[in-house]
């Protein structure tokens, strides 16, 4: 299993494990738009966390190495598609990050309204400059919207890794708090936001994202 899905009290969890590294394959891609599918018919707020000590470490990169090219892009696509949805969701987006969220696990972070990060030595950030990787359309737009731009050539040209402490004046994060205590407060952030989880919320978020749906959109056309 790599994504669960569990609805209580209106509120939407999706927990990303697949044993390991909680890597983006075709499978987890599947499996996570299956459980936002339920979760946007059933609740009002959607929460978005992953195994300890481990968000994710970004796209399954032994499938990149090995896999044909239209194989390749459905997966990047795939993860810019993933992305996308979260940052246009009708409902407020939280993730719990509980450990590294590393290169489509950080896009990941950006697609989410309220991120709430496990502090400890984990990893935060886009290091395919570090992998010889040119950055993908929707890999730029999206750290242009959410990041502090004083911050995005280190972020993103020279691919710096964050603690969760240094990510939130970057712009990955919002929020750090102790490992133990990531899940209430999102839960927490979920309760808050309940309340004004409505046509409001989701028009005014789009208002406000509309330059950077412009700039992602075409990015990601089949």
């Amino acid at each position: 299993m790599t994504a669960t899905l569990k609805i209580e009290n209106d509120i939407a969890l999706i927990t990303l494990d697949d044993g390991k590294a909680n890597a983006i394959s075709l499978v987890m891609l599947e499996a996570v738009n299956a459980a936002l599918d339920e979760a946007e018919k059933s609740a009002s707020v959607i929460v978005l966390t992953g195994r300890p000590e481990r968000f994710s470490a970004g796209f399954d990169l032994k499938f990149l190495a090995s896999a044909a090219p239209e194989d390749v892009r459905r997966l990047v696509n795939g993860g810019g598609k993933l992305a996308f949805r979260l940052f246009t969701s009708k409902q407020p987006v939280i993730i719990a990050a509980t450990g590294h969220a590393i290169a489509m696990g950080a896009f990941l972070l950006l697609g989410a309204d309220t991120r709430i990060g496990a502090r400890g030595a984990y990893k935060i950030g886009a290091n395919e400059t570090v992998n010889g990787m040119t950055l993908p359309g929707f890999g730029v737009e999206l750290p242009r919207a959410r990041l502090n731009p004083v911050f995005l050539t280190e972020a993103l040209v020279q691919a710096r890794l964050y603690t969760p402490d240094e990510a939130v004046p970057v712009g990955w994060l919002d929020k750090v708090v102790e490992p133990g205590d990531v899940h209430a407060a999102a839960m927490a952030e979920a309760e808050r936001l309940k309340p004004i989880a409505n046509g409001a919320y989701w028009r005014n978020k789009i208002l406000a994202r509309q330059p950077a749906i412009d700039a992602i959109k075409p990015t990601l056309a089949d």
